[in-house]
């Protein structure tokens, strides 16, 4: 699979994953060959880029769930595009209350683990996915940790919120250049949020918390009372996974994997109990899922292990042995390194050498 500039399109191309428009309607389904009137209509959208099978390449499996996710994306994004910029201009939003009942509904009760897929973003429209992002991370985590909705749906609003003014500061293709922008936006959200009529006190004062939490300028009182705020220690960690885990055209993301590990190992920083959370609601090595062990060795998940997440079962492909990662005597010779990926940081899957292994 291949990303393609938007203005490097041709006819004949044939799309790697759907487009739906702002209603989640489908547009352009995967495999569809562009025509010159489609190719018109894409640029219309917005859009940097889209995924391209390569000619010979087979459409790449998505179960229900993952459509349903994606096409939820989209119009969020839609949706918390124009809030945002309706919030900032300092004018009543239409729509944040229905946005936060319908990540509520979907994703803060999600029994199953979901398969968490992130989508290219650009300065354009950085801000949006990644607000949107952090809410539905931020609804995951407080649903495994049973929160009350009350709670789970001024945590949601929160980090639909939390970077509202960065929609008044445009994202650099630079990272070094972003993090200079940070407290900038930082004080712009505080600014338009505090004068914002509508706005609930308790969302106001969990953003200020998560923000101290963020900043390196925040004193060590500031940081105390927000890690006392469960609402602020909840949306940090999905503003952390969120940013080490996203495409973005200026560098390669970090594997869910690795950064699940960051995560763990700075305990002082991320609160383990909400860590922990994060790792019961995605699916990150599941039965499926080729994985790189140490020495190069490469292999299939056969069991996930729910205590141990970087410790399941696992297919070597190289001696077609079964090795168990929790085991002692085998963790010392063969660790996890990374989950292997495809083009558009989708896992890869072999569905029946896992059914042939699992019977």
């Amino acid at each position: 699979m291949l990303f393609v500039k938007v203005d490097e399109l041709r006819p004949g191309m044939r799309l790697g994953k759907p487009i739906y428009n702002k209603n989640g309607v489908l547009l352009y389904d995967r495999d569809t060959k562009l025509t010159m009137q489609a190719i018109y209509g894409i640029r219309n959208f917005g859009l940097m880029g889209l995924y391209i099978l390569e000619p010979a390449e087979p459409v790449p499996p998505m179960t229900e769930d993952d459509i349903n996710f994606e096409r939820f994306q989209t119009m969020a994004v839609f949706s918390i595009r124009e809030d945002l910029d309706l919030i900032a201009s300092g004018k009543k939003d239409k729509g944040l209350d229905w946005l936060c009942s319908l990540i509520l509904k979907n994703y803060a009760n999600h029994s199953p683990k979901i398969n968490f897929v992130q989508s290219l973003r650009s300065s354009d429209d950085f801000v949006y996915k990644h607000s949107i992002n952090v809410a539905l991370l931020a609804a995951i985590i407080a649903g495994k940790m049973n929160l009350p909705l009350g709670r789970i749906n001024s945590i949601v609003k929160a980090g639909l919120l939390h970077e509202c003014g960065g929609v008044k500061v445009k994202q650099s293709i630079n990272s070094e250049e972003d993090q200079d922008k940070s407290e900038l936006v930082r004080v712009n959200t505080r600014e338009i949020l505090k004068s914002h009529a509508d706005m609930e006190e308790n969302v106001v004062l969990m953003v200020e918390h998560m923000q101290a939490l963020c900043s390196e300028n925040a004193s060590k009182e500031a940081k105390e009372a927000a890690r006392a705020n469960s609402g602020a220690t909840i949306l940090y960690v999905a503003d952390a996974y969120d940013r080490l885990t996203a495409m973005k055209s200026y560098e390669e993301p970090t594997s869910e994997v690795k950064a699940l590990r960051l995560l763990m190992e700075q305990s002082d920083q991320y609160d383990p109990e909400v860590v922990q959370a994060l790792t019961k609601g995605i699916n990150v090595l599941y039965p499926g899922v080729c994985v790189e062990l140490t020495g190069h060795v490469k292999g299939l998940v056969i069991i996930e292990n729910e205590s141990d997440i970087f410790k399941p079962w696992v297919l070597s492909f190289q001696d077609n042995k079964l090795y168990d990662l929790s085991n002692e005597k085998e963790g010392e010779s063969l660790e996890l390194v990374d989950i292997m990926k495809t083009m558009d940081n989708r896992i890869k899957l072999d569905p029946e050498l896992l059914k042939e292994y699992t019977e």
